[in-house]
């Protein structure tokens, strides 16, 4: 196919047909994660259960990432893609009836939130160890993460608007049936792919040997360990934004669904923006200084929202979540760019587990420190106060920043991605017989 350089991922047609299922499904996905998080709202006006129900919802990719991530490189990731998308199906249906017909409490919907978690630790981490089986040419790999980011920040942007308008008009059970069949469109495109590889890989070791051994290469890598720090803690500060945006719609705007929507698509507007820089980008050379960059924005852009909120002003806090969802988005794919890099095929499960974990893994907790302190000081000034925990954390990684470029830079070279400095004419002179001059 003859496609602009910044979509040449989509030259491979099971890249291609995944990625269109997936579109149809993140579109489901971002509508029912906004029903979600106003519905908890509206059963109980507690920015503490939102916190809560956010927690559950994202705590066991703590543990289930790790486990995925040695399964992944133990099974067939399309047959396990494909069965984790039909339990996703099921999933979201009875969350519709259940809501339709009234019987939704909030303890109930935790524990439609904590399934919901389990499932998607499984496909996240799956899901980002299978690309490089989608694509023809290995060199389209960091091009086809980028697209990835772009394709569900794009839905990010309509997926909210959407959602929050059906809140309005019809109810949050809308949002739940959507989504139940958007996951049909991943399913019937899984079925049609026919992945480069297996994707298996027989280590001769137990699973939970195989697990340990990711892990041990992460923790010990001078360039992995400061990359899912750094994303782990843009995780935590940031993506609380998502429960407590439904208080600062109602309690600081005085506004409902509608405004909630109009600020999560707000960050998909900046994430799409970073996704497409990304995507526009030739190679991975020069990225570890971008990690620093999007978490400075990042950091910046939640402490804008939070002062521009307090006072009122719509415009500027829309800019503000603009500026998160670039920095969120920037930072989380240009990490997992790099990683997927660096690591070798048959460890590439394990260790994108070990990314996903941390990504995942730090929303939770920030979550759960984002409900109380609301509750206490208010959201704004919860979400204020994350924003400089981010600034921190992007400061003590750009600190880290020289001895990380020492390393990448030796594993580019052993990998080709960078070709070897030429000697100086001083060495090559020195080392000439006197028969070669």
């Amino acid at each position: 196919m003859s496609l602009p350089y910044a979509l040449r991922a989509l030259r491979s047609s099971n890249f291609r047909r995944y990625y269109f299922g997936q579109t149809i499904s993140q579109l489901g996905s971002w509508m029912q994660s906004v029903a979600i998080m106003w519905l908890a709202y509206r059963l109980t006006n507690s920015t503490t259960a939102t916190g809560t129900i956010g927690f559950l919802a994202l705590i066991p990719f703590l543990f289930v990432t790790p486990i995925a991530g040695a399964l992944s490189d133990r099974v067939s990731r399309r047959k396990l893609l494909m069965v984790v998308q039909t339990i996703f199906f099921f999933h979201a249906a009875t969350l519709a009836v259940m809501t339709y017909t009234g019987h939704m409490t909030v303890n109930i919907l935790g524990m439609f939130a904590f399934i919901g978690g389990t499932l998607s630790a499984l496909e996240v981490t799956t899901r980002h160890s299978f690309f490089v089986q989608l694509v023809e040419d290995r060199t389209d790999l960091p091009n086809a993460i980028a697209l990835n980011s772009a394709n569900i920040n794009a839905t990010r942007l309509i997926g909210p608007a959407i959602g929050g308008l059906l809140i309005a008009a019809v109810g949050e059970a809308a949002c739940f049936g959507i989504n139940a069949v958007s996951y049909l469109a991943v399913v019937y495109q899984l079925s049609r792919i026919k992945p480069n590889a297996s994707g298996r890989i027989s280590t001769g070791q137990s699973l939970a040997r195989d697990l340990i051994e990711g892990w041990r290469i992460a923790l010990t890598s001078p360039i992995i360990l400061p990359l899912v720090l750094i994303v782990g803690l843009v995780s935590f500060a940031i993506n609380p934004y998502s429960i407590l945006m439904p208080a600062i719609a109602v309690e600081t705007f005085g506004k409902g669904a509608e405004l909630h929507g109009i600020f999560v698509s707000a960050v998909g507007i900046g994430a799409l923006t970073g996704a497409i820089l990304l995507a526009r980008r030739e190679n991975v050379r020069g990225l570890s200084r971008w990690v620093a960059i999007t978490a400075s924005i990042a950091a910046a852009g939640a402490v804008l929202f939070s002062v521009f909120a307090s006072m009122q002003n719509t415009t500027m806090s829309i800019i503000g979540m603009a500026l998160v969802g670039m920095g969120l988005m920037g930072t989380s794919a240009t990490v997992n760019t790099i990683i997927q890099t660096v690591v070798d095929d048959d460890k590439r499960g394990r260790v994108v587990s070990v990314y996903s974990t941390f990504f995942a893994g730090g929303a939770p907790l920030g979550h759960v420190f984002a409900g109380w302190t609301a509750a206490q000081f208010g959201a704004p000034l919860a979400y204020m106060m994350l924003g400089i925990i981010c600034a921190i954390g992007a400061a003590a990684f750009a600190f880290n920043l020289p001895n990380l470029k020492r390393h990448l830079r030796a594993a580019y070279l052993d990998r080709g991605i960078i070709p070897p400095a030429p000697a100086s004419a001083a060495t090559l002179t020195a080392s000439e017989s006197p028969q070669e001059k």
